[in-house]
């Protein structure tokens, strides 16, 4: 098996444990502001999309430090695998939820499994079409901010609402 396959493989386990790990942490962290900041703190979709977020952020930059020298596009590549798998869990979800007038928790996991595996392929098959590492370090830095900014100060619509509470972001105690 070549390096880039084993190093996205070893990646795509990584993202899928960190994924699922980074639903609870907030919880688990007696509700940490600094936890919040890459853990989901509600059932917003806006929120889902940190759990597969941040893993492929960190997953994407420990991985360039082995294959920058094979691959010096390795995080352009990366940030539109990424794009991509964001995409689909939010378009997977409103279409569903859409049709059905209601969610389903597996369906939603499944779009993360799903999503990661996009992320995965796109990344394994597209790595030499892609140029301009600095476009994908721009763009994943727009998503970090917003991320953490989005968590504290939420726009007040349906992609940052959670179906549970009604609420926006961090609930106020």
């Amino acid at each position: 098996m070549n390096k880039l396959k084993k190093i996205e493989l070893i990646n795509l386990i990584i993202i899928i444990i960190l994924g699922t790990i980074l639903h609870f942490t907030f919880e688990l962290s007696n509700n940490n502001l600094f936890v919040a900041s890459f853990s989901a703190v509600n059932e917003s979709t806006w929120e889902h999309l940190k759990l597969l977020f941040f893993p492929v952020l960190l997953t994407t930059l420990g991985s360039f430090c082995f294959l920058k020298k094979d691959f010096p596009n390795y995080i352009i590549t990366k940030t539109k695998a990424l794009l991509l798998g964001l995409i689909f869990i939010v378009v997977f979800f409103y279409t569903y939820t859409g049709i059905l007038g209601f969610n389903i928790a597996f369906l939603d996991i499944l779009s993360f499994f799903i999503a990661c595996f996009i992320v995965y392929l796109y990344s394994y098959k597209n790595i030499n079409n892609c140029k301009n590492n600095f476009l994908g370090i721009f763009i994943l830095f727009i998503l970090l901010i917003l991320f953490i900014i989005f968590t504290f100060y939420p726009p007040h619509i349906g992609i940052f609402k959670d179906p549970i509470t009604n609420n926006y972001g961090i609930l106020k105690n």
